[in-house]
């Protein structure tokens, strides 16, 4: 999994490309720990590269949602498509968090 990070004003727009499963899925968890350390507020997760999510993608995303929230932030998501769509509805996370379809929509917010 590959991850791209943009900062502005406390807020990161973190692009996922690739894979995320048992083995990636720690990298996503330290870059949002790296993050809220950097005081950043609110982060949007830009699926629209994910190609791949397993359960494990999503203890990261539950374990890092929580420590924002603990830190006064907020995850966010947006570009999510085919399976990674599928896999979040099937789970409940589009109950769970703020889903945007396009990341101009995300970063309105």
């Amino acid at each position: 999994m590959n991850i791209a990070c943009t900062l502005s004003n406390n807020r990161a727009l973190v692009e996922l490309s690739g894979r995320m499963d048992a083995v990636t899925a720690p990298a996503f968890e330290q870059h949002c720990d790296s993050l809220i350390t950097q005081g950043t507020t609110a982060v949007i997760a830009d699926m629209s590269g994910l190609e791949y999510i397993s359960s494990a993608g999503l203890r990261s995303i539950l374990s890092s949602a929580k420590k924002l929230r603990a830190a006064g932030g907020s995850l966010s998501f947006c570009g999510m498509t085919g399976m990674v769509d599928e896999v979040f509805r099937v789970s409940g996370f589009l109950k769970m968090f703020r889903v945007f379809a396009t990341k101009d929509e995300a970063l309105a917010e």
